[in-house]
């Protein structure tokens, strides 16, 4: 759909269907600060692409459908899907996310080709998974490859939820999609980037890293932004964790680095060389913070690790994955900010009914006895 009369027939079309699949496209391989591109929509009977780069189209007409919880969108790997959509105002409730339920259900394999694969015997072609879907006009295979997203997730979402309802499973697959919809409000304006930095280094040498880092960052931002590519085109992660830990002596050095790419030799070698050696000059003279050592909890590790052993034992008893037991988020919560009575335990987000009743007192001991 191009112009936004079709997109209100979808909307009518829709408004009649209690379950229905649901995938979004970005450019997020090609453009610095990616687009939503494509919103694709499919029932048991219909398909439908709507191009959200075409003027009028616009994703907020379906807010009010996928807002509804009383009507069950399937996505798998929601996601990055879910906070593309909050950020142009679409929240979505009625969540039930076939990668998540799969995770849960302990299946080996939780790709969306795999599963429609071995749960339904056929075969979908990934070949367009890192194309530019702002492609215009998008080529037929490309169309086709995007309607695939949603052809079968229907089917799929029902086979995973019958599954679900089988393993006893439904609340704790429920809080999860909660979360993940909760927690969707808008994608982060930019990457964060953190260095791994060995405590056991001299201070100059920690202090260079944090600042060489830093900076390396904000260059890959600012080369990135100009030239409308992802930052890892320009640095990768890996890539700045190598420059700071051997950092290159001259642009024969630069080239040789793993991850470094021979353009960003040729247009921002001699700039970033001399960073390095700006900055560890500085670092040698004392002229750069060494960055604080994070304060830990020597309580809270023992907690989580109390909790974690006790979830697999319950796992093992249920014959479940841990993370129907307790959840990693949850695992972290509760060892912050252990709850003092099965009351507060009860108002613990995402914990739920069930986890309070099979675990809620036996949760508390392990937190009391950690």
């Amino acid at each position: 759909m191009t112009d936004p009369s079709g997109t209100a027939a979808v909307v009518r079309a829709l408004e009649a269907e209690r379950l229905f699949a649901v995938d979004l496209e970005a450019d997020a391989m090609h453009a610095f600060r990616a687009r939503l591109c494509f919103l694709q929509i499919g029932t048991d009977a219909d398909i439908w692409l709507l191009d959200t780069l075409a003027q009028g189209v616009e994703p907020s007409a379906v807010a009010t459908l996928f807002g509804d919880p009383l009507r069950t969108k399937v996505f798998h790997a929601a996601q990055g899907d879910l906070q593309f959509l909050a950020e142009v105002g679409v929240r979505v409730r009625g969540l039930f996310d076939t990668h998540r339920a799969a995770t849960l259900l302990g299946w080996p394999k939780v790709g969306l080709a795999d599963l429609v694969s071995e749960r339904l015997g056929v075969t979908l072609d990934k070949a367009h998974q890192q194309s530019d879907f702002s492609l215009r006009p998008l080529p037929p295979q490309m169309r086709k490859y995007i309607a695939d997203d949603v052809r079968y997730l229907t089917e799929l979402g029902r086979l995973v939820s019958a599954a679900v309802v089988a393993a006893d499973i439904v609340e704790e697959v429920q809080l999860d999609c909660e979360r993940l919809t909760d927690e969707a409000v808008a994608r982060p304006a930019v990457a964060t980037f953190g260095l791994k930095i060995p405590r056991t280094l001299p201070a100059a040498d920690q202090a260079f890293q944090s600042a060489a880092g830093a900076r390396l960052h904000a260059l890959r931002l600012a080369w990135a932004e100009a030239a409308d590519v992802p930052m890892g085109r320009m640095l990768s992660n890996a890539a700045i964790q190598e420059l700071v830990t051997k950092p290159p002596a001259d642009r024969r050095a630069l080239s040789r680095t793993p991850g470094v790419r021979g353009q960003v030799v040729r247009e921002h070698g001699d700039e970033l060389l001399a960073l390095l050696v700006e900055l560890r000059a500085a670092a040698n003279r004392g002229e750069l913070a060494v960055p604080a050592t994070p304060v830990r909890d020597p309580g809270r590790r023992r907690r989580e690790d109390a909790l974690k052993a006790f979830r697999g034992v319950k796992a093992t008893e249920r014959k479940v994955t841990p993370s129907v037991v307790l959840p990693n988020p949850l695992i972290e919560q509760l060892a912050a900010a252990p709850p003092p009575d099965l009351e507060a335990l009860a108002r613990v987000p995402y914990l739920g009914e069930k986890r309070a009743h099979l675990y809620g007192e036996a949760v508390l001991r392990v937190l009391a006895e950690a």
